[in-house]
């Protein structure tokens, strides 16, 4: 039976864990990428159907192309962090179903719905991109997650050749600066926003 993890783990994963505006210059390796992902790939997703595609900008011909479609200041986000990943999301997503869920005829569920899968893609997409942060802490690394792009430039530009593929969020990633965050926003209680039926 699993045990909680300790104090140092919360902190780190969670109480003490920020989101990023700038980097170190340190940089992230190609192996820490797949790292990252040997780690969100594990993480719940519906039929375990990984909707999930990302595009990881380490370039600065990939960054610059990236920031070109950016609000102005997470633009500069984007230029200056070691790596920017784009978390897309596959409307198909379906078609791997027979070797992803192989338990049933998982394809079926969803073939011929395409407002069930818009709303399946996005919905597990999203918790793929929450891994991807929560990976990103418990490898010693933070992130800058955000949205101020424009969802159709970004297609234009990375997911021309996949038009099935859709982004939905961009993050940061790399070893954060700590002289770029703010003080922490509020965080309310239990009662604020929670009620046990």
């Amino acid at each position: 039976m699993a045990q909680p993890i300790d104090d140092a783990a919360l902190d780190q994963l969670f109480r003490t864990a920020r989101t990023y505006n700038g980097y170190t210059s340190q940089p992230v390796s190609t192996e820490q990428l797949h790292a990252i992902w040997d780690l969100l790939k594990m993480g719940p997703t519906s039929a375990n159907m990984l909707p999930a595609r990302l595009v990881w900008c380490t370039s600065d011909e990939a960054k610059q192309k990236l920031a070109a479609c950016c609000l102005p200041a997470n633009a500069e986000k984007i230029r200056s962090a070691p790596v920017s990943v784009i978390i897309g999301m596959d409307i198909d997503y379906h078609e791997q179903l027979p070797w992803l869920f192989p338990h049933a005829d998982a394809k079926s569920w969803f073939e011929g719905n395409e407002p069930l899968r818009e709303v399946s893609a996005m919905r597990n997409s999203s918790l793929q991109g929450a891994y991807l942060i929560m990976a990103a802490r418990a490898l010693g690394l933070d992130t800058g997650p955000m949205s101020g792009f424009s969802n159709e430039a970004v297609d234009a530009a990375f997911f021309a050749d996949t038009p099935r593929v859709k982004s939905n969020f961009v993050s940061t990633l790399g070893y954060g600066d700590p002289t770029t965050i703010f003080e922490r926003s509020p965080r309310p209680p239990f009662e604020t926003f929670n009620r046990i039926a």
